[in-house]
């Protein structure tokens, strides 16, 4: 099964990590899904760490979680941009909110933090923001790729092809029940 009716949202936002962006966005293209750069607004044009560009197609507060069908938050150092963002946590909680797919990866777990959808849940994510998950009431785990649910966490961009095969599984797994 393909997932050519899939809408799939990734965030953006400058000094995103070029691997956790590009990779999810070329596989679930490759899979028939429509995926949109969404971006904080603070620019129509997004520079990666090391320079980059990504156009964003939207902003977080021109889409609404009934419009998706998953959402991916990269690493880098965009996370610590992106959770500053009132539209992008309120997007985030509103995909928590409707139990859809969220796939996040290394410093992506900033944003969950800040929108206040980690506690109680199992997660991994870069070693550096470890202190981060828990204090916001994460159980967290040096692990590969965690599932917990709804959600998809990993550490770095060698944990992509697990990250993407467990995410990409969760939305099969969604599009099966509508």
């Amino acid at each position: 099964m393909d997932l050519g009716k899939a809408v799939i949202a990734v965030l953006v936002e400058h000094d995103y990590q070029e691997m956790e962006l590009w990779y999810p966005v070329y596989r679930l293209r490759e899979l028939g899904a429509e995926v949109l750069l969404v971006g904080t607004g603070s620019d129509t044009v997004y520079k990666s760490k090391h320079g980059y560009p990504a156009k964003a197609d939207r902003t977080a507060d021109e889409i609404k979680e009934s419009e998706l069908a998953g959402l991916v938050i990269p690493g880098g150092w965009a996370p610590d941009k992106l959770r500053q963002s009132s539209s992008v946590r309120n997007l985030v909680r509103d995909m928590f909110r409707h139990d859809k797919p969220v796939a996040c990866i290394c410093h992506g777990g900033w944003v969950l933090a800040s929108a206040e959808v980690l506690k109680g849940r199992n997660v991994t994510s870069y070693p550096g923001i470890k202190d981060d998950m828990v204090n916001a009431g994460a159980k967290w785990h040096d692990a590969e790729v965690i599932v917990d649910g709804n959600l998809v966490t990993s550490r770095r961009p060698d944990d992509l092809p697990s990250f993407m095969r467990e995410f990409v599984g969760l939305l099969r797994f969604a599009e099966a029940e509508v």
